[in-house]
Formats: structure tokens, sequence, C-alpha cells
């Protein structure tokens, strides 16, 4: 049962994160996460897509509740992956998604803001350092390190207004909230705990990840991303995974060019970026034969935003994950013929 479990978190590695700045918003394309994956079998192929929605109409000055800048902000998401076991020690996964929608309501309807788009391209190795089996237990430790290339448009532009003597249409850069990335280069360090106990049917396991961020064009650097995340997990039937996450996050504060005014052009007080974050999130899995289809909801337990700042609120997450073997190729035999 530890592949359902694995399977269960192998899609969803990055997740979205609203509060980078007042206004301002995430860090586009998912690109920090509580995700937990350990490595595929040798010549195992994973094929994984997942649907998630998350939506805020909450607002907050550190850990305090204030009153809204702008009305809500959702967005709809696709996220897709692909990993190979090319051992049954490493496991490479090119991961990447489509944003359907990042939607920001104004407090009137003509400031909302929008736009659609793919996000980033994410790929991702990971080796197995150590694995232990006994009868009773198993254990393994498994590290990553992967690189974030942004493909999609991190500096669109939204009308303001238009000039009705000559009819020309004034534009202003949208803030990062509506954009599907963040145009930057971003390592990914990565670490996997995992303790399984088989006849149980029960394991507990960490993960630890820290992103490092790049500068995009604008002369913007989003703040390094630092997670850990708690699970334990168990499975009824020989079907239905249930597992428990429990995950604390940290976004360090947004670095950016001295010389740009980062709040009259791109619509981000760097004052209000940067928080502190504890989420639960329940999940339920069902596996039959090569398919496993998942879903989660995570629930903020405690926030605290530097300055003010659009705070999470709901996220649901729904997917499917489907595995398989690539058969090895033999040889041909050759015939001799024997006079």
């Amino acid at each position: 049962m530890r592949s359902l479990f694995i399977i269960l978190f192998s899609v969803f590695t990055f997740h979205q994160i609203f509060s980078q700045g007042c206004c301002s918003g995430g860090s586009g394309s998912p690109i920090a996460g509580g995700a937990s994956q350990g490595v595929l079998k040798g010549r195992q192929i994973e094929i994984a897509a997942n649907y998630q929605y998350s939506g805020t109409n909450r607002f907050m000055t550190d850990d305090k509740d204030t009153a809204k800048l702008f009305d809500y902000l959702y967005t709809n998401y696709l996220y897709t992956r692909f990993a190979y076991g090319v051992t049954d020690k490493l496991t490479m996964s090119i991961e990447s998604g489509y944003f359907f929608n990042k939607t920001q309501y104004g407090l009137q309807k003509s400031d909302t803001i929008t736009s659609s788009g793919i996000g980033d391209l994410i790929i991702f190795p990971r080796y197995s350092i150590y694995t232990r089996n006994t009868e009773k237990t198993r254990t393994e430790i498994t590290l990553g390190l992967g690189i974030k290339i942004p493909l999609g448009k991190y500096n669109d532009s939204t009308k303001v207004f238009t000039d009705p003597n000559t009819g020309q249409k004034y534009y202003t850069t949208s803030p990062p909230t509506v954009q599907p990335t963040t145009g930057s280069q971003d390592f990914i360090f990565y670490g996997f705990l995992y303790r399984g106990y088989p006849e149980k049917k029960f394991r507990v396991f960490a993960n630890m990840l820290y992103i490092k961020k790049g500068w995009n064009s604008l002369g913007q650097k989003f703040g390094d991303y630092a997670s850990v995340g708690l699970f334990a997990g168990t499975t009824f039937f020989n079907k239905l995974g249930v597992t428990l996450q429990v995950r604390g996050e940290w976004v360090d504060s947004m670095k950016y060019d001295k010389n740009i005014d980062m709040l009259a052009l791109y619509n981000i007080d760097v004052r209000s970026t940067g928080s502190k974050k504890i989420f639960f999130a329940p999940q339920v899995s069902f596996t039959h034969k090569n398919f496993t289809i998942y879903t989660l909801r995570e629930i903020p337990l405690y926030q605290f935003l530097n300055g003010t700042q659009v705070a999470s609120q709901v996220q649901y997450t729904a997917g499917i994950s489907y595995r398989f073997f690539v058969k090895e190729k033999r040889p041909k035999e050759v015939e001799v013929e024997i006079k």
C-alpha cells in the first residue's frame, strides 16, 4: 500500500501561494508546496493530472483581519506530471500547468482583472539515498534538486482608460495575483523521509522544501520559500487511503531594483510581502489496479502576513494518477544453420 500513498501526493508537488504583496498576490504558477514523493521503480512510468480551485476574499494585517482591498480572488488550474523511473533509485519528472483563469474581482465591477495561460515548466529529478526493508517496516530517504523555467506571461497588462476623443487606449501592468508566472528561474531543493508499517497499513513521513527564487527582467525577486510537512496515513480495504497533513511554510520578503517604483509600475507594495503560515489538509484516495483518484482540502490554521496582504482561505484539489511499467526489450535470437 506504500505505492497508493506515494501516488496520492506525487501529483501535486507544487501548489499556489497567494500572498506576495498587497494586491500583488502569489508566485504565479505553483512552485512551492506540501506534497511528498519518493521514487518510482525502475522502468515505471507515471502520468498524472489534478485540478485545483483556490479562492479568497480575506485580507490580513500581520495576524489580524482587515478591510478588503478588492472583492475576491480565485483561480482554476490544471497541473500535469510525467515521471519515469530511470532506475530503482533515480526518478526523473517533468511537470507543468495551465491556468483556465486567474481573476481578481475589484470592489467596483470595472476594476476586475483576469488572465489565463500556461505557467511554468518544472524539471525535477529525485534520488533515493537510503532504503531499508524488513518484515515489519519500510524506510526511505529521498533527495531532489529541480529547476523551474517560466513559460507563461509575467508582464501582462490591463486596459485602464480609453481616451473618448482619440480612442487611444492606456494600459498598466497587471498585479502578480493574475500573472500565470513570476518570470524567474527558480531552484528547488527537496527532502523526503518515509517510515511505513505494512502489516498495520500505517505510515508516517515528512518532507522539506526550499525554493531559491531568481530575478525576472522587471527587476523583481519574489521571496524565497521554505516548508516542512508532516503526514500520517492508513489504508482501509486495500483500496481506500486516508491521510492527514500539517504543514508550516515561510515566504521571505520580496527584493527589487531600487531604481524602480514597484507600486507605481507593477501594483506591488514591497513592504507587504512575506508571510508565515500553518495549514491542515485531510486527504482521501481510492486505488483500483493502476489508477488512483484523490481529493483534499487545505485549511489555514495560522497566518502572519507582513504588512497588509490577501490571505489564504479556500483550496480544493482533485486528481488522477496512472502508473505502469515499460517492458524491457529482449535481444533478438539469431538462428545459426549447422551444415
